[in-house]
This record gives C-alpha cells, structure tokens and sequence, in this order.
C-alpha cells in the first residue's frame, strides 16, 4: 500500500511529512502539487524526513506527499551509452525541450527512447536452461558497444519457455519467459541505487589499468578493478588529468560523473567530449561514454544520488564482461551535499561539520569497485575502476574527505600545486602519491613487456627520492658541497622529470605513451645514470657528462618518437654508449 502524507515542514532540499506510517526507508515519493522527486532519508514513528532532488522553491505545508513503493532506481538497458544525464537518470536533452535553458520542476522523462527498435540476436533457445545474470541475447547499441541482454540478477531464471526469434524489438517487447516466473525478460530492467550488482566470484587486482600516462603506468599504476583517488587543490590539473585517463585507460566503457563542479567546467565538457574521437577506433568517444552532470547550481541533494546511479551503471556494463572506468568529480562536493542535508536534519556534526556516516559512505562507494567473474553463463570476466578526484579547500590533504578516502582506495596520485604553477604536468607530486597495487601487477609487466620492469622503476624512484633529499642540502650550503656522484643524481633527476614524469595531454605524440615505450624510455635514463656513474669513478668530470650533446635527444624523445616508431629509441642507447666511450677516451689521453 502507497503511502500518503502530507508536509509539515520544509527547510531547502530536506522536507519533513506526516501520515507517513506505511513509508519505507530510501522509498521514492512525489513530493508536493508539483510531484516533484524525493526520497525517504528517516523515519521517525508515522513522521518522514525526506530529500527532494528538485528545487522545493514554492512548496508548503499541506500539500500531499504520495509513496511509490520502490527505491530509487535506474533503468538498465539498450540507449544508455551517449547519453548525459541529471543526477538522477533524467536525460538533460528531453529535460531541455521541455524546458528550456534551466530545468523545470516535476518533469518526467524516460532514461532511453522506449520506442527506439534494436535488432536482438537470440543466444538461446527454448528447453535451455538460464539462471539470474545469464545472456539470452545480443543487441548492437553503438559502433563500439555489443550491449547483452540479461537475466536480471533478481529474476529467477529457469528453463526457457518462450522466446523471440532475430529482428527489430523496441525495449517494451517480451523478449522470453521461463518455467519459474511469470515476469516475462524485457531488453531492460530496473535496479535499485544503493544496492551493489551480485557476481560471482571476485578476483585479486594483478591486470594493470593502463592509460598511457607514464606518471601513473610507470610509477604509481592502478588495476583494473582497483581504486584510486586524485586530491590537489585549485587549478592543479584533476579535471585534465581525469579527461586523460578517460580517453587513453583500456577499457570499453566510461562513465563520467560531474558532481557539484562548476557549471562552465561541466559545460567543457558536455562540449568537448561529444566531438572527441576514440583513439582506438576513430569511432566518436561518446560511442562508449555516459555523463552524469550534477553541477553545483542544480539541486543539492541529487548530487548525492548522482554517485550511485553512475556506479550502477557502471556495474552494469560490468556484468556483460566490460572492463568500466568510473571517473568521479569531485567526491568532495558529494561529501558536501551530505553535510548540507546532515545539518538540514539538525544532526550532529562531526569533524568539520561533516556527518558521522561520512567514512562509511565512501566506504559503500570504493567497495563497488573490483574485477569479477559475472552471475550466469557464458562465462564473462569484467571489472569497474573508480577514480575519484578530490579538491580539499587551500590543498590541505589533512582534511576530513581526503584522509577518509585514502583509507579505502589503494592509489593515490597527490597534485601539486608547485608543480602546477612551474607548468609541470600532470602536477603528480612523486613524493606523496603511493600504489598499492605495484606487486601485484609486476608479473604482468613481467610476462607481457619486460623482465625489468620493477627492477628499472625501482631504481629510478629510488633517484628521486635521494634527490629529495639532497635538495635539502643544497638549500642549507648550495650545490657546490655535494661531491660529483651526488651532483649527478640532481642531473638525473631532472632528466627523469623532464623526459617522464612530465607529459604534455595536447601534444599528438606525447599525449599517450604505450608501456613498450615507457620502459624504453625509463631503461634509457637508468642506463645513463649507470655509464654516468662507472664515467665518474673511471675519473672522467661531471662537466663532460653535463655537456653531452645526447641529453637534449633523450628529454625530446618522448615528444619526436612516435610509439610506432620505438626502434629509434634502441640507437639513443647506442648513441649514449658511444658518448660516454668519447668521454672514457679523453680521460685516458
């Protein structure tokens, strides 16, 4: 039974209602003459605490508030993919023709064209038996995306008694029906939000993410499956970044969340990513994307349900076998909308004024993440990512939604400010970001590009940090206390800066680096630092190896040798083994 309330009190987004008493925890309601959305947050007694994902400008006590009986739920299905949604999968173009530049109150649309037909190809047939999350079928819903038809996860399954042969369906159609259940299998289904998606079984994190970004692949790598967080302050760089590894990560699926940012930044890109081209297949990005736009001027409380409905999405493209990057930002303006409604309901404040349940809610979040073996058969292996970009106030990493985070996420890939401003990008500070997933994928790196791959990054990291340290001692007494050995590894690092850390996203070349090249590169320099070291204690100076005519060659290759062209890369090593003989000569002599 539906229940009906009416409001008895209002205070922005929150709304409390009485007669309540047949209302359901995180039940959907239709709120006010309006009928605008909401969703039940608390129950006290027949009393109902509700948040609105609409404005409740307008809205007063009395007026009628009426129960659906469902949580609030995605539609799961054919058309997803291109589309931009609110934060509560409403369609921003249908929302638009029907009202123009700012979204009306009360609209009701439909997530996909129900009416669009698609041409199903059965992968089964009648007597076969089918259990919850199996595949009956395949339509083709972009260039890029075979979309599988399933059997919902909470549908019984059984022998297959019925089902349609190869044609056009539009998505209201009855696909099949089995033995155990009346309700017939449609091309789409609903799920409900806060609800993770079952699978399986679940495997460990050892499949590198990679995203042709040599800072992260080389030294700070993410799994597939795994999760990640990227906190920096103000013009740093997370928005870019985030683009990057959207456009560049292997994965045949993103979901991009625009939560709480500014308009004019969503608006970049709503804009950009429609007209930016698959690098894989020329094929238009949008082919394999969905947006979900929840700007800071819209409603505050569907920035709050606009998290989940991306990772139900997510998770959905997941069970066909696919491997989805979810890029979230920023969950620190989701973390704001809690405190907003948290104060809104008068409860007590934590740390900053967040809520207690803060942690536990980014907890709920980065749990959704992992690589799975999907419920049904065929057998199909997928996995969601999620990288969640932070913008802590001032770039205090100390604060309440950076320090929750980093315990649940297992990369972290700290911005810098400093960096950012001496136009070092991306500004990934080497000194504070950590993965925690480099023993893990070593084998992979192992198996498919080099033997010393972990041996070569564990060297080269190993500079940068006894540059760390050096730079303190250059600032008490100046360069000039430091003996050549040390002077060199200065030199080195800022080679290692220059020629890997840093990559420039809008050169042609630069903007992606397969691992092949990476490790060309990264054995380049090591092996530099190595003859540069033998060259110092054979007594050759510091002043020779600086003036090497093939350190500017090494700096500019990463943006001169395209990755189909690495061989180049194999006669600087022979170049630097002929520089450093000429050097080994004038010693001698």
């Amino acid at each position: 039974m539906a229940a009906k309330g009416k409001i008895i009190w209002v205070s922005g987004p929150a709304v409390r209602a009485d007669g309540m008493s047949d209302a359901k925890m995180y039940e959907t309601v239709s709120v006010g003459n309006a009928k605008l959305i909401g969703e039940v947050i608390r129950l006290t007694g027949d009393t109902a605490f509700i948040q609105v994902y609409e404005s409740t400008s307008g809205l007063k006590p009395g007026e009628p508030v009426i129960g659906t009986g469902n949580p609030l739920s995605v539609l799961l299905g054919p058309g997803i993919i291109g589309q931009i949604y609110d934060g509560i999968q409403r369609p921003l173009k249908d929302l638009a023709a029907k009202s123009g530049s700012f979204i009306g109150r009360g609209i009701t649309t439909t997530p996909v064209d129900m009416t669009k037909k698609y041409k199903f190809k059965p992968l089964v047939k009648t007597g076969d038996e089918v259990k919850p999350g199996s595949v009956i079928g395949s339509v083709k819903e972009t260039d890029l995306i075979d979309h599988s038809i399933m059997v919902p996860p909470d549908h019984p399954g059984g022998k297959i008694t019925k089902i349609v042969s190869e044609g056009d369906y539009d998505l209201e159609t009855e696909l099949a029906t089995t033995s155990e259940s009346k309700i017939p299998i449609k091309m789409y289904h609903m799920w409900p939000v806060r609800k993770p998606r079952p699978y399986k079984s679940r495997y460990d994190p050892t499949v590198p993410l990679l995203t042709g970004q040599r800072v992260i692949d080389t030294f700070f790598p993410i799994a597939k499956g795994g999760t990640g967080s990227i906190p920096g302050a103000f013009g740093t760089g997370k928005t870019v970044t985030l683009h990057q590894i959207a456009k560049w990560a292997d994965s045949q699926v993103v979901v991009y969340i625009g939560c709480g940012e500014r308009g004019n930044e969503m608006t970049e890109v709503l804009v950009e990513f429609p007209h930016l081209k698959d690098p894989r297949t020329g094929k238009p990005l949008m082919d394999r994307t969905v947006l979900v736009a929840n700007t800071s001027n819209m409603p505050v409380a569907a920035r709050e349900a606009s998290i989940y409905t991306g990772v139900t999405i997510a998770e959905y493209y997941r069970d066909m076998g696919k491997d989805v990057v979810l890029v979230a930002d920023s969950t620190s303006r989701w973390a704001e909308a809690l405190r907003e409604m948290s104060g809104r309901l008068e409860e007590m404040p934590a740390e900053e004024g967040y809520p207690s349940y803060l942690a536990s809610r980014l907890a709920e979040f980065y749990e959704r993440a992992g690589r799975v073996r999907a419920l049904g058969s065929p057998d199909r292996d997928g996995s969601v990512t999620l990288v969640g970009a932070v913008s802590p106030s001032g770039g205090d990493f100390t604060e309440p939604v950076t320090t929750h985070t980093m315990r649940f996420i297992k990369t972290f890939w700290a911005l810098d400010a400093k960096l950012a401003y001496s136009r070092h990008y991306p500004s990934i500070n080497w000194m504070n970001s950590y993965s925690g997933y480099l023993a893990d994928i070593g084998k992979w790196w192992g198996d498919n590009v080099s033997k010393e791959w972990f041996e070569l990054r564990s060297e080269a990291y190993g500079i940068l940090q006894r540059e760390d340290t050096l730079k303190e001692i250059v600032r008490l007494l100046g360069p000039e206390a430091l003996p050549d050995e040390e002077k060199l590894i200065l030199e080195v690092a800022r080679m290692i800066k220059i020629g890997i850390l840093q990559q420039n996203s809008f050169d042609d070349v630069d903007t992606y680096c397969s691992p092949q090249k990476q490790l060309k590169l990264l054995k380049l320099l090591v092996e530099f630092y190595r003859q540069g070291q033998k060259a110092l204690k054979d007594g050759a100076s510091l002043a020779d190896i600086r003036a090497m005519p093939v350190i500017a060659t090494l700096l500019k290759a990463r943006m001169e040798i395209p990755d189909d062209q690495i061989a180049k890369l194999d006669q600087i090593e022979t170049t630097i083994a002929d520089e450093f003989k000429r050097i080994g000569v004038k010693v001698t002599n």
